[in-house]
């Protein structure tokens, strides 16, 4: 298995958690929050559930574009951080369905990324491609373990609401 190969399975599983030693995926977490609970400020003063997904998506494409070839600067932080203008289910399955697309954008990338290149700095950066794309896999992580911890703080169990998503998609 190359290198590419190895970043591309570790794409996968930080979303869909197939075989992942970690838990739960960052898939089985959206799924159990609810536009309600994604919209919720239970810390005061910091992020939304809703707001750490756009954020997280923001990256996603940068990273994407990055390996395109763009010059991509880091985002400035209202572009970096955007906030939900619609709170509603269907705005929130939608905000869903944009992260699982940059998600799939780049994993392609990422696919089709020369492994030859992983060790040349990205253009504009002080870090190679290699950095960058394990990066964003931990960054994607991070930001799941604080979704996790925001579901806490509003009383919603994740691992067993997961588990009982599990059992329902396995029936």
């Amino acid at each position: 298995m190359s290198e590419t190969d190895r970043i591309w399975d570790q794409l996968q599983r930080s979303f869909e958690g197939n075989d992942a030693w970690h838990c739960p995926s960052l898939r089985d977490l959206l799924a159990a929050v609810t536009a309600p609970q994604a919209a919720a400020r239970p810390i005061p003063g910091g992020p939304t559930i809703w707001e750490l997904l756009l954020h997280t998506t923001v990256y996603e494409d940068v990273v994407r574009r990055r390996l395109a070839g763009e010059h991509v600067e880091t985002p400035p932080e209202a572009a970096a951080w955007p906030k939900p203008t619609d709170t509603s289910p269907a705005a929130w399955l939608q905000a869903k369905l944009d992260f699982g697309e940059a998600r799939r954008a780049l994993r392609q990338a990422v696919a089709s990324f020369p492994e030859a290149r992983l060790g040349e700095t990205v253009p504009g950066r002080e870090y190679t491609f290699y950095v960058m794309l394990h990066g964003v896999i931990e960054h994607a992580l991070y930001h799941a373990g604080q979704i996790e911890m925001l579901m806490v703080a509003q009383g919603v169990r994740p691992s067993a609401t997961i588990a009982a998503l599990s059992r329902s998609s396995s029936a």
